[in-house]
């Protein structure tokens, strides 16, 4: 398939396992799953328009540098697309952008309503557009369109949701005076957030990242991944149709080096929110202090265990549930079960389970 990507031809392919889907329709959050045939995804690849450009100030741009890097498809390594590279000018036009507006209070002073209604209105549109969303995290990742559709993109839509429906929920308190003085606890936005998302879960840490900072009435500039950047390019023009104020969402596709590096020494970024390795947040946390010491929100790996006792009452459903904790998305999960910690007595009959799953 060699869909039109920006005027450049790109190659790509779906996973050939999406053959194996069941045609049906279910409701779930709002997204009708649909999950279809190969040749059905095949068609929608080749008529698919994809976005490339950054996002900033509400309309979508090229590099000042006018300079791109070239994606791949994983499944097949065939080039996917020419993606805009941002490197530290672009982060300035971003950065300036965002602190613009919510220094006039377009976003940060609205009011609790518009606020939730805005992100209702993308939860929304995020649902009536998720076979695209999901298309473009597959293409991106090489992940089955089937987790594409069933998990990713109804876990972002859902994220967006539950913290536009959390923000008239935050109520004001009054702190305990004597009876001629006045104190009250206010909460007020950071500022300018700088959102940097690794690759293994594009669009759903991207929510998980925008969710709360938009809902505080915070702005931000996203660096996507540079090897899974199309549905955050994406959802920048639905966050528009939803009613964002220009600026308030800014979008800087690039390496961590030229644009991840300009984002976390920043002075005029507030915070930073991080999910990825520990090597990497260790350095945010560096370029935080050597620059204007700006809050830094990390998640950086783990190391789950899968705990089995001698009175599991069901040792093949356990076997089940852990080969599907260290397998599923490649083993690519921050809470991977990555370690397995047996009762001595069960030991041997649980590892046996367990290589059956492997095997199958």
């Amino acid at each position: 398939m060699s869909p039109e990507i920006n005027g450049h031809t790109a190659r790509g392919s779906l996973r050939p396992d999406v053959h194996k889907l069941h045609i049906s329709d279910r409701r779930e959050t709002g997204v009708i799953m649909n999950f279809h045939h190969l040749a059905y995804w095949q068609d929608k690849a080749l008529s698919l328009a994809i976005e490339t450009r950054l996002f900033i100030n509400g309309e979508y741009t090229a590099a000042a540098e006018n300079e791109t890097f070239e994606t791949v498809e994983p499944v097949t390594q065939a080039p996917l697309a020419k993606i805009a590279r941002g490197k530290s000018v672009d982060i300035d036009r971003a950065v300036s952008a965002a602190r613009g507006v919510f220094e006039r209070g377009d976003w940060s002073l609205s009011s609790p309503a518009k606020r939730k209604a805005v992100l209702n209105k993308l939860a929304d549109l995020m649902e009536a557009n998720a076979e695209e969303l999901a298309l473009l995290e597959t293409l991106d990742t090489g992940k089955p369109i089937r987790h594409s559709l069933r998990d990713d993109i109804p876990g972002a839509a859902r994220a967006i949701r539950w913290y536009a429906e959390a923000i008239d929920k935050v109520y004001g308190e009054v702190a305990t005076t004597s009876s001629h003085e006045l104190a009250m606890i206010v909460r007020e936005p950071v500022g300018v957030i700088a959102a940097i998302v690794p690759w293994n879960f594009p669009l759903l840490l991207t929510c998980w990242k925008l969710g709360p900072a938009l809902a505080a009435g915070n702005s931000v500039v996203l660096k996507p991944s540079e090897k899974s950047p199309l549905s955050a390019i994406r959802l920048a023009g639905l966050a528009k149709e939803a009613g964002l104020p220009d600026g308030v969402l800014n979008v800087v596709t690039g390496f961590g080096h030229e644009a991840g590096q300009a984002l976390s020494r920043h002075n005029d970024i507030d915070a930073i929110a991080f999910p990825g390795s520990t090597r990497t947040g260790k350095q945010l946390l560096k370029d935080a202090g050597d620059s204007n010491m700006k809050r830094v929100w990390l998640e950086a790996g783990g190391k789950s265990a899968n705990i089995v006792f001698a009175d599991c009452p069901d040792l093949q459903q356990a076997a089940s549930a852990t080969a599907a904790g260290i397998f599923y998305n490649q083993g690519q999960v921050c809470i991977a079960g990555t370690r397995l910690l047996l009762e001595e007595s069960i030991a041997d009959e649980f590892l046996a389970l367990l290589k059956q799953q492997a095997q199958n």
